[in-house]
């Protein structure tokens, strides 16, 4: 979700609320993007992305994000985030994941707050196995050591994990040495122009070596055309997403352009 939204920690208030996900004072919808392996042009993953039910940004929404609606925000993003996508066919698509962004501030104890998660997957039939939650880079990591505890719970349930705009933010390598996700998303920061950028060649080159020396898969975000594609598949990346395969849609799982990589 991409802005950083907190000026506290999360208070153990969040857990009371575990039971009580109504009371949001506006509505959201989700739209889906890929993420796509270029070498057999499938899905590996469909991004939810939060929207206004007329259309509205992230950014538009996130601003009424505040303290007293921060958990149940964060909350209702996961459930209906896998309520949309089994409506939108996504169970029918093999090994396909649900990637949704969390907020790490919004989770007191994992293990408890997983909660609603784990009920909405059951409620809607859909595998542990095939979500993946991505934090971003971006937010400021004030409690490094709580963060990894999420993740050490959320690869405990069977979800992937992932940190999301991975070259763009506050804590960069010192973050991805503090603890190790399955999966890191280079922001569009480094992979724009890469094709004709030696330098950002070189930076994401690096970064690709540290990861597979990790286990950490890699995924390109922002991939805007076919040179950029075939760059990035050079560099041995080939999860990508961006608008070269697919733009956000509502509601839907678009379909992959017949074009890129």
């Amino acid at each position: 979700m991409g802005q950083t939204l907190f000026a506290q920690p999360f208070k153990a208030v969040g857990c009371a609320e575990c039971r009580n996900l109504e009371g949001l004072d506006f509505e959201f919808t989700m739209a889906f993007q890929p993420i796509i392996d270029v070498r057999s042009r499938l899905p590996y993953a469909y991004e939810a992305l939060v929207r206004g039910l007329n259309g509205e940004s992230a950014g538009v929404i996130l601003a009424k994000v505040n303290d007293t609606n921060r958990y149940r925000f964060d909350q209702s993003c996961r459930v209906k985030a896998i309520e949309l996508a089994v409506a939108a066919g996504l169970l029918e698509i093999p090994d396909c994941l649900l990637s949704i962004n969390f907020l790490p501030k919004a989770v007191y104890r994992a293990e408890t707050c997983i909660r609603a998660t784990l009920q909405a997957a059951e409620r809607f039939g859909f595998p542990l196995e095939r979500l993946m939650f991505e934090v971003t880079e971006g937010e400021k990591v004030e409690d490094p050591a709580h963060l990894q505890s999420i993740f050490t719970e959320y690869q405990r349930q069977g979800f992937t994990t992932a940190i999301d705009d991975f070259g763009s933010g506050y804590s960069g390598l010192n973050l991805l040495a503090t603890f190790q996700p399955d999966v890191l998303k280079i922001d569009m920061a480094l992979t724009r122009h890469i094709d004709a950028d030696p330098v950002r060649k070189a930076i994401v080159a690096g970064i690709v070596l540290v990861t597979a020396q990790l286990g950490i898969k890699v995924i390109a975000e922002g991939v805007e055309t076919q040179q950029e594609s075939v760059a990035l598949l050079d560099l041995g990346i080939h999860y990508q997403q961006g608008y070269l395969f697919a733009r956000p849609e509502v509601g839907v799982l678009p379909a992959i352009a017949p074009f890129g990589a």
